[in-house]
């Protein structure tokens, strides 16, 4: 207890120091501020101008959805748009990605901007004259297709930054290279993609990009906010395939086999412990969820083997070594001891690092998300369980990742259809602030790096 109570003391001195840090920081950041150029006034003017425009890209996205690595409207709608700009475009990049050059009048350093492009396998639900109707074929099944994740303003958001910043291209100190990303959401089954692929492609060198900035529409905050957080502001995610086998017989005789599903349902209990016996909550959180259990056909035989998906989330790399080590010690002990086995493919097929946030690019940045939306409509916020493949970006160059209110002022949030899901909508005039946010953190990024 001794010993506990030590580590917690210690823990509570490393937390404000590293507070204090922050805050002196800061002080020096606001300080600095008020010595460079702000360019927030055209921006917003520029901003104002633009906003339909952007409404309307949104629109025509959103009507014509594609699933990742299949954005090939999508990428010639931005890659024309861009061209048309006068910059310097590859296209092809990462399978369906887009990469825009764009060079500032000045030397300094080099800006990339993310969007992510892809659609989700959701049937729409919403009564919009612009809902999407789209089919396709996604892993060999029809399914429809639709944003449901707000991709399609972040799209339309960054196109809406790169024609401002290539008219005030003689204001900026150094170059602007703009990220459209596919397959955010997954690539098809057996192709790799998204953002790894686009860093293994080489998308953050030739130049090498100094910073980077990404950020998420959010249906559960209001038109006009922004939101955000310093280190992990995102979990890292796997998934997982467990298979658990079993000695078929008939049900009327279970004592005669060994029953995967009786052994499945151990296995699923016991993986709650991680979580509430085995992970130190108070540093960190973490999840692990059963999504999906496949076994059997009738009610009077016992199968032969049980296969369950799951998902974990954590939010530093020494939580998710721990917690995936854990999961193989119970899915491969609980099988010896009821006399099979069961095997765990872990990933399965999907791996996120931790989207974390640059801690002193956050402080040097966050007055300009204040000037941006208003000091007061600017917030901390706690990590989130959700995952962006954002992350492998911010693992080779400092990033900072944020939030963008898009639910209309005023609504309910229990009425808000969530991420991923049929009734998922956004208002239209959420855009703007995503657009003056992403301009603005383009030009004092540059101005500060001059000082």
């Amino acid at each position: 207890m001794k010993e506990m109570k030590i580590k917690t003391n210690q823990s509570l001195l490393e937390d404000t120091l590293k507070a204090l840090l922050l805050f002196i920081l800061m002080l020096f950041t606001t300080s600095t501020f008020a010595q460079i150029k702000d360019h927030s006034a055209a921006v917003n003017k520029a901003a104002d101008k633009i906003e339909q425009k952007v409404i309307d890209w949104r629109h025509d996205i959103h009507q014509n959805p594609e699933l990742g690595n299949r954005e090939f409207r999508t990428a010639a709608l931005i890659a024309k748009h861009l061209e048309s700009l006068g910059m310097d475009v590859q296209t092809k990049v990462g399978v369906t990605g887009v990469v825009g050059i764009l060079k500032g009048d000045s030397p300094g350093p080099v800006v990339a901007l993310r969007a992510d492009m892809d659609a989700l396998p959701v049937e729409e639900k919403n009564d919009l004259p612009f809902a999407s109707k789209v089919k396709t074929t996604y892993n060999g099944n029809e399914t429809s297709v639709m944003h449901a994740c707000g991709h399609d303003g972040h799209v339309a958001i960054l196109m809406g930054v790169a024609e401002i910043l290539s008219g005030m291209k003689t204001d900026l100190k150094g170059t602007v290279k703009f990220i459209f990303q596919p397959a955010e959401e997954g690539a098809p089954a057996g192709e790799e993609g998204g953002a790894e692929l686009m860093v293994k492609e080489g998308v953050l060198e030739n130049p090498q990009v100094d910073a980077i900035f990404g950020l998420h529409l959010d249906a559960f905050y209001e038109v006009g906010t922004i939101s955000y957080r310093s280190a992990g502001i995102m979990a890292g995610v796997n998934d997982m395939k467990i298979t658990v086998k079993g000695k078929p017989t008939h049900g009327a005789y279970p004592w005669v086999g060994i029953d995967p599903i009786v052994v499945s349902a151990q296995i699923i209990t016991s993986l709650q412990t991680i979580v509430s016996r085995n992970v130190t909550l108070t540093d960190n959180p973490a999840v692990v969820t059963i999504g999906a259990i496949n076994g059997g056909n009738r009610s009077n035989i016992i199968p032969e083997q049980v296969e369950m998906l799951g998902t974990i989330r954590t939010f530093t790399n020494e939580d998710e070594a721990f917690v995936l080590k854990r999961i193989r010690e119970i899915v491969e002990l609980t099988a010896q001891a009821a006399g099979t086995t069961a095997t765990v493919e872990l990933p399965y097929s999907t791996r996120f690092p931790v989207t974390f946030n640059d801690e002193k690019l956050t402080s040097l940045m966050l007055p300009t998300l204040q000037k941006s939306a208003g000091e007061e409509n600017v917030s901390l916020i706690p990590p989130t369980t959700g995952a962006e493949d954002f992350s492998y970006f911010a693992q080779k160059v400092p990033g900072f990742y944020f939030f963008v209110g898009a639910t209309t002022k005023g609504r309910d949030m229990k009425t808000v259809g969530d991420h991923h899901t049929p009734q998922f909508l956004m208002d239209d005039t959420a855009f703007k602030t995503g657009v003056k946010a992403m301009c603005n953190l383009v030009f004092d990024y540059m101005e500060l790096s001059g000082q």
